[in-house]
């Protein structure tokens, strides 16, 4: 399945590097030496990656047949997409891709049905499970005191709800 890895920023020198907005866990591996890349408009691409290092906390790639910054600008704003299957292990068991997680059924402790995940928010602290219910939207932090069960496979995530966090659902 292809998965947004990322998006090219702005040019970096003029040897043709750009600044690339990680949206991936493993850059080391999406965009590793030779990585073939899809793009988003897809006439922009595929994208071969070149050269990669960290400048400032930054990542930079070089593509094949980019050479210089005005070849960067044109590229400026496309989404790298990488193909992934979200059906591989995760490194830790509480790795998930986001598309496992949509759709999933949320339940509380008790077996009472809540709703859908519709979303997954990432945030700084902890990401947010965007969860469709019968009386609007509600957002459960997603950290294991809260959610303490995931599986993936039968699409069911059972939650343990703080008191007011379901208040008005």
């Amino acid at each position: 399945m292809l998965l947004v890895v990322g998006r090219i920023g702005r040019a970096h020198g003029v040897l043709g590097e750009a600044t690339i907005e990680v949206r991936t866990d493993l850059p080391e591996e999406r965009f590793e030496i030779g990585s073939v890349l899809t793009t988003d408009p897809l006439e922009r691409g595929p994208l071969t990656v070149k050269s990669a290092r960290v400048h400032n906390g930054t990542l930079l790639l070089g593509f094949n047949g980019v050479a210089d910054r005005n070849d960067v600008e044109k590229l400026r704003d496309t989404v790298l997409l990488a193909e992934v299957d979200i059906s591989e292990g995760a490194i830790d068991e509480d790795d998930f891709h986001v598309l496992q997680l949509i759709d999933c059924i949320v339940v509380t402790e008790t077996n009472e049905r809540l709703g859908i995940v519709t979303d997954v928010i990432p945030l700084p602290g902890q990401d947010l499970l965007a969860v469709a219910t019968d009386t609007g939207e509600v957002l459960i932090p997603f950290v294991r005191e809260i959610v303490p069960t995931v599986d993936v496979l039968n699409k069911l995530i059972t939650v343990i709800p703080p008191p007011g966090l379901l208040d008005d659902k």
